[in-house]
């Protein structure tokens, strides 16, 4: 009843569903969202100078000089789309494996020894091997060792969440991967993620579930980024006023080589990464910024003042790959049938990750530079025990 409510509120107050509002951004923008757009026109090297000092400040003035630290944690690499991009796109013919709970377990353990309280589930969409009961055990597993357990997987209904968020996760992050209709279709071309308003929506129904942290991003290089970035702060505008009791966050990666050698059709510089983050900041002050270790240290060490309040460290994009679990039950998939693995006697073999990454300094690596730079590295910022009356 409570969620009935809230939609009846939401459906009174913002009658225009975000599919609406993307539909008609090239003829309708809001006033923030002109200036967003300003921010990202072509400026000389005085001009991005003079954004970097302005966002800066406003960092430290909403977030001070702490960097929040967190770590992905891959349960699965199955996975039922075809995406053209992803390393874990179905008709790959690579190395998969679904991590039992017990192997979950044992990455948990491990990321908790590197100092993280703060940990990212992601998994490949496919219902067979990562469903809402799975990721229920995961999650009530792993939660007496962190207190922030988000979840990047494929998007369920509010009705799927709820147990979720009830068994102690507390962030979605989901990604739209591309804003523009034309180049979505063209990249999903099988499995449910061809539905782009079904994923445009997951945010609203995550935050009618409970999550009280809303991750949202899109890939660049997949279309012309200062396109997908207003569209991406169109979004961001519209999760604030629909969405006004959670954190919202925004992640900006660039894609990295991945299985399937895709090749990115657009490109986007450090230099114009730079921009994005400095209009972010400016335009949403007290929105949290993402960057992730697809891009290389001595890049994230510089972007960091910028606007960023939020880093992954010591990263792997496969299951397992921090301590080797699963390496025992891998499986290879041709066109989404599974056949023989084939290894070489002695190979040490891994799951197949879902890409590159660029930074591979350890967590503590990662602090040490932060702390060199004046931030303060931040590994648990929030507890469920403070909700408790």
């Amino acid at each position: 009843m409570l969620l009935i409510a809230k939609r009846a509120v939401r459906a009174k107050l913002f009658p225009m569903s975000f599919a609406q509002v993307l539909d008609n951004l090239p003829l309708q923008k809001s006033q923030l969202l002109q200036r967003f757009d300003a921010l990202l026109s072509s400026k000389s090297d005085l001009e991005l100078e003079e954004l970097a000092q302005q966002a800066h400040g406003l960092t430290l003035k909403n977030f001070g000089h702490t960097m929040r630290l967190f770590a992905p944690l891959y349960l699965s690499n199955e996975c039922i789309n075809n995406c053209r991009y992803c390393g874990f796109s179905r008709d790959n013919p690579i190395l998969r494996v679904t991590l039992s709970l017990e192997q979950v377990e044992a990455e948990g353990r491990h990321l908790a020894k590197e100092g993280f309280r703060n940990v990212l589930l992601v998994a490949g969409e496919h219902p067979k091997f990562v469903g809402q009961t799975y990721l229920e055990d995961c999650v009530r597993a792993l939660a007496p060792d962190f207190s922030s357990i988000s979840i990047e997987v494929g998007p369920m209904e509010t009705a799927e969440y709820a147990p979720i968020v009830r068994a102690g996760a507390e962030g979605l992050v989901v990604y739209q991967e591309t804003y523009d209709r034309g180049t979505y279709a063209d990249l999903h071309t099988a499995g449910p993620k061809r539905d782009f308003n079904w994923r445009l929506d997951c945010a609203l129904r995550g935050y009618d579930a409970g999550f009280r942290r809303l991750g949202i991003g899109a890939l660049f290089g997949l279309y012309r980024w200062q396109e997908e970035a207003l569209s991406l702060a169109a979004h961001v505008e519209y999760l604030l006023k629909h969405c006004w009791q959670a954190q919202v966050t925004v992640s900006l990666p660039r894609l990295r080589p991945a299985a399937g050698e895709f090749h990115p059709p657009f490109s986007m510089t450090d230099r114009e990464l730079a921009q994005l983050i400095c209009a972010f900041r400016i335009a949403f002050p007290e929105v949290g910024i993402v960057l992730s270790t697809r891009e290389r240290a001595a890049l994230r060490d510089a972007l960091a003042p910028l606007g960023v309040t939020m880093m992954s460290a010591g990263s792997h994009t496969e299951p397992g790959g921090y301590t080797g679990q699963g390496a025992d039950d891998l499986h290879r998939t041709v066109r989404g049938r599974i056949v023989a693995p084939e290894f070489e006697n002695g190979e040490d073999v891994l799951a197949t990750g879902q890409f590159e990454i660029s930074d591979d300094r350890s967590p503590a690596d990662v602090a040490a530079a932060l702390r060199r730079s004046g931030f303060e590295p931040v590994w648990k910022d929030w507890d469920a025990g403070l909700l408790v009356k």
